[in-house]
């Protein structure tokens, strides 16, 4: 049986179906971990505008491919979003909802510039909608890091549609937890909110020190309280902490949390280790995305994010040329007024194309 033709793909795709598939993807409810709608939902639609094969994996990750050729490129976005859901809504071209833009703009990208694209013969391309990457997990791209390996690959979040990310920061989680004896308010022994408080205190006080002489913003450790609760129970006090670290390159995580151990009866527990990732800037994907930016309209810029991305895990593994791109405003992630603009995110669809078509 011959595959179908791209040809026959790109005369069939409108960019309603490209608009109906994001609005659908943003629709079917996806917070980490609880993915199973939206990738159904994604696979059928491959299956239904001519991907030669689409499927879930065996980590839960939506999967479609198209070509048969022996050089690989993959674009890995994310079907995952941050929790928080709240109802889509139209307002112009404007649509809003949870994972509009954090990442399913691009994700929905990807898999409509892909359904498009004309492919040299010798290219096969893979669109992986990923599971828990909003997650410490990462499940999703780990397990694809194991399954393919490319020449090119592309990660699908949002840089707005005429800029092209070339680089993440790491991360680090740190729990801190406490317990002990309680005592009276009038003597003198600590309460767990002191104890807490204290020790934020030094992890302010490391980064402080660290962050000396460092002007770049992508070159400093960041640091957040993002949970902290104490209590007791009539007898015992207890305190818990979690502190994000966002760390700038060639910092180890192990190495941070081995500076910040505690010395006030607590225990930590350090997770979500990964080091921060900064691709090449000039790259046979890089200069296809230009191109094609600028056949646009546009005039491509570089950016680096400071948050972290699929790329920090699987850039060192498949060691290619890579890049992350797709629509929309990164200000807005996990904030209640997500919303991306449908006119940029046809306009990214185009692009994305015409650089599949470039390679």
């Amino acid at each position: 049986m011959q595959p179908r033709s791209t040809a026959t793909r790109t005369r069939t795709l409108t960019d309603g179906d490209s608009e109906a598939l994001l609005s659908d993807l943003v629709s079917a409810a996806s917070p980490s971990t609880r993915e199973a709608t939206a990738t159904h939902r994604l696979v059928n639609w491959m299956l239904e505008h001519g991907y030669d094969r689409a499927f879930i994996d065996d980590a839960g990750n939506a999967v479609g491919i198209v070509g048969h050729g022996s050089r690989d490129v993959v674009l890995l976005g994310h079907i995952d979003t941050f929790g928080g859901n709240f109802p889509v809504r139209r307002e112009g071209r404007l649509l809003y909802g949870r994972g509009s833009v954090d990442a399913k703009g691009a994700l929905s990208t990807f898999a409509a510039a892909a359904a498009q694209a004309v492919l040299n013969p010798d290219l096969r391309v893979i669109v992986i909608g990923a599971v828990e990457e909003e997650s410490a997990s990462s499940r999703g791209a780990h397990f694809a890091a194991t399954q393919y390996q490319p020449e090119l690959c592309v990660i699908g979040e949002p840089s707005q549609w005429d800029r092209i990310t070339l680089g993440y920061k790491g991360r680090l989680l740190i729990e801190w937890n406490w317990r002990g004896d309680l005592g009276h308010s009038a003597g003198e022994t600590a309460t767990a909110g002191e104890l807490a408080f204290c020790y934020w205190q030094g992890v302010l006080a490391y980064a402080t020190e660290f962050n000396l002489e460092r002007q770049r913003i992508f070159e400093r450790l960041d640091v957040t309280l993002q949970d902290i609760q104490t209590g007791h129970d009539g007898v015992h006090g207890s305190g818990h902490m979690v502190i994000g670290f966002r760390l700038p390159p060639n910092v180890d995580p192990d190495a941070v949390a081995a500076a910040l151990d505690p010395h006030d009866g607590a225990a930590i527990r350090a997770y979500g280790h990964e080091r921060a990732f900064v691709a090449e800037r000039d790259s046979a994907i890089s200069r296809a995305l230009r191109g094609s930016i600028r056949a646009e309209g546009g005039q491509p810029a570089f950016v680096h994010k400071t948050g972290t991305s699929d790329m920090n895990i699987v850039g060192r593994v498949w060691n290619c040329p890579i890049v992350a791109y797709g629509p929309g405003d990164s200000a807005l992630d996990h904030t209640p007024d997500e919303h991306v603009d449908l006119d940029e995110y046809l306009r990214a669809v185009r692009v994305l194309r015409a650089a599949l078509e470039r390679l």
